[in-house]
């Protein structure tokens, strides 16, 4: 496979959110390294975006939980989004017995995490996040300081975007969303949400309409 340059550049971040993570890995300042294609496309930095997306040493993360298209022999109809939440896998289904596959975080308290299915309703871009009333309540010092909310932007714990799922109608309060910490992708440290690296949720946000039927499963 060819190898290219991916160039990678970052600053700080933020860890807050009921779909946050722990705060541990920050993004790497501007560095240059060698990447087989496509992933070095896939990763690296995004400078088309409202806010530039910092590029990714990709080989941080295991190669299994990087964006490729795979076999899939599953029953879900094509357009479906599958969550494996075990395995860390999130499959879009395809036609023909394919799918693309990413890697995903979850949650580590199993009590907020979400299985069954479910219905994208909306979609975001930079999306904007607030904490919920019962995190306020729980870990006023952490979350009370961003209780009336955080702007889109690259140190929001949403990322680059969001996937509201909605169950009969009604807000699950469960994402799939991008991440401020892509060196967790595989990991279980957030709070319950599922998150991909940020070109990969930028990249599912553009195949998938809203109406989207998505199943979580362990």
């Amino acid at each position: 496979m060819t190898s290219r340059r991916l160039f990678l550049a970052g600053g700080a971040a933020m860890a807050l959110s009921a779909c946050s993570s722990t705060g541990r890995d920050r993004f790497n300042l501007a560095t240059v390294i060698h990447v087989a294609e496509p992933w070095a496309s896939y990763y690296s930095m995004k400078v088309d975006e409202q806010y530039p997306v910092p590029g990714i040493d990709i080989r941080r993360i295991p190669e299994q939980y990087w964006r490729q298209e795979v076999a899939y022999n599953g029953p879900e109809r094509a357009g479906t989004i599958v969550v494996n939440t075990t395995d860390r896998f999130l499959y879009y289904v395809q036609q023909g017995g394919r799918a693309m596959r990413y890697g995903v975080g979850v949650g580590r308290d199993e009590g907020l995490n979400f299985r069954g299915t479910a219905t994208i309703s909306r979609k975001a871009a930079w999306p904007r996040w607030t904490p919920t009333a019962n995190m306020i309540k729980t870990q006023p010092e952490r979350y009370g300081p961003v209780a009336a909310g955080m702007e889109g932007g690259i140190k929001n714990p949403l990322g680059a975007r969001a996937l509201y799922l909605y169950r009969n109608g009604k807000d699950t309060h469960f994402r799939l969303h991008g991440t401020i910490e892509p060196y967790s992708i595989g990991q279980s440290v957030s709070s319950g949400c599922i998150r991909l690296i940020n070109q990969d949720i930028i990249d599912l946000y553009n195949r998938v309409p809203v109406g989207t039927k998505v199943i979580v499963r362990a």
